[in-house]
């Protein structure tokens, strides 16, 4: 098993008398990663499945006293997708109520779904974790810096979703069986989404967008759709944990673009196959693009899998200068350029860096990469 960040922050949160909550996309490795937690309780746990309806069945109406039947013994309770489980979230209240001894864990593969049926109810009640894919930061850690840099231009292709990792001569099979099969199924059971191949264009569209601002009016026009859809669509992608938004820095500076934004692909796997493009790299001409969405999701997956709060923003003004990526903290800004070619010169706007508190400036290419992203 490859050790997952946040596991260090989880485990002492065992039996501290409130429910753990692991929320995160589907085949990002939750089940595996709660597997991992309870090794050190052989015999102590119960494991229930949502997706199994028996299960379901047994939490409708559920009392404090029946759910303890349900568990006898035991002193941790695993409720592995639990978002399809209704009022989980009441279930989970009972028994943190009711029996402080008893652990509850919880996994959910919906935010939208898992978090609004657990936001009320457990108030004050839970800790609350996101797994995402793995993280170039986890795969240096399971097997080395020099290992993972020979896996750099793999990775741009196939990503990090956990089976793609580990069964590397499956690698597209695998892919397209997840994007097919697992991604979308939450967003296509929900009722929000009356259209799956307007869905479909919306995300085709975004994956041949990483990189560029992105407008809900041109989305709009292209699929055929009007502008609230597309956004609420967009909305829902990104509360799957399929997409991410990065929003302009404005900070009422008379040439700075207000309301501005970028969208990136959690993994690189995904947007590959959504593009239907998995060749080498030496055959794409996007490899910027795929580089660029790289670097920012590893990086805001470091940030937080490290539980670090930094802001993260582009930048761009009317004279149509830009910054590829920033990260605000204690005010003050830190400006990243993104580029592939090591040789490549940059230079950094005086129209940001002259108007903002800036702490730093850096070019990140695969040079200085693997030093960046865990600074």
């Amino acid at each position: 098993m490859i050790k997952r960040s946040i596991y260090q922050r989880v485990k002492p949160r065992i039996f501290k008398g409130k429910a753990i909550i692991v929320i995160g996309p589907r085949q990002s490795g939750k089940t595996t990663f709660i597997n991992q937690l309870l090794l050190d309780y052989p015999g102590q746990y119960y494991r229930f499945n949502g997706d199994e309806p028996d299960v379901r069945e047994q939490f409708k109406n559920a009392t404090s006293t029946r759910l303890k039947s349900l568990i006898r013994d035991k002193k941790i309770v695993f409720i592995d997708e639990a978002q399809r489980i209704e009022e989980i979230g009441l279930a989970i209240k009972l028994l943190v109520d009711n029996y402080p001894d008893i652990q509850v864990i919880a996994t959910g593969s919906s935010a939208f779904d898992l978090a609004g049926k657990i936001k009320e109810p457990l108030t004050g009640r839970k800790y609350e974790y996101r797994l995402f894919p793995l993280s170039y930061q986890e795969m240096v850690n399971d097997h080395g810096l020099l290992e993972e840099k020979r896996y750099l231009q793999h990775r741009l292709i196939f990503g990090y979703y956990p089976e793609i990792v580990t069964k590397q001569a499956e690698e597209i099979e695998l892919l397209t069986l997840l994007a097919d099969s697992y991604l979308f199924k939450d967003l296509f059971n929900l009722e929000k989404i009356k259209k799956p191949l307007l869905l479909e264009k919306i995300i085709r569209v975004l994956a041949f967008q990483v990189g560029n601002e992105v407008s809900y009016n041109e989305i709009a026009q292209l699929v055929g759709a009007d502008n609230q859809t597309v956004e609420k669509y967009i909305s829902l992608m990104e509360k799957a944990y399929i997409i991410h938004r990065l929003p302009a820095l404005s900070r009422n500076k008379r040439n700075e673009i207000k309301k501005g934004q970028k969208i990136f692909f959690w993994d690189n796997g995904i947007l590959n196959t959504i593009k239907g493009n998995l060749n080498d790299l030496s055959s794409r001409s996007d490899v910027g693009a795929l580089w660029e969405n790289f670097v920012i999701s590893e990086r805001r997956k470091y940030l937080s899998n490290n539980f670090i709060n930094d802001r993260s923003y582009f930048w761009r003004n009317t004279e149509k200068m830009e910054i590829d990526y920033i990260e605000e903290r204690n005010n003050l800004y830190s400006a990243f350029e993104i580029k592939w070619n090591p040789l490549k010169k940059v230079r950094f706007s005086k129209s940001f860096t002259g108007n903002h508190d800036v702490y730093e400036t850096k070019v990140i290419n695969p040079d200085t990469f693997p030093d960046w992203i865990s600074m």
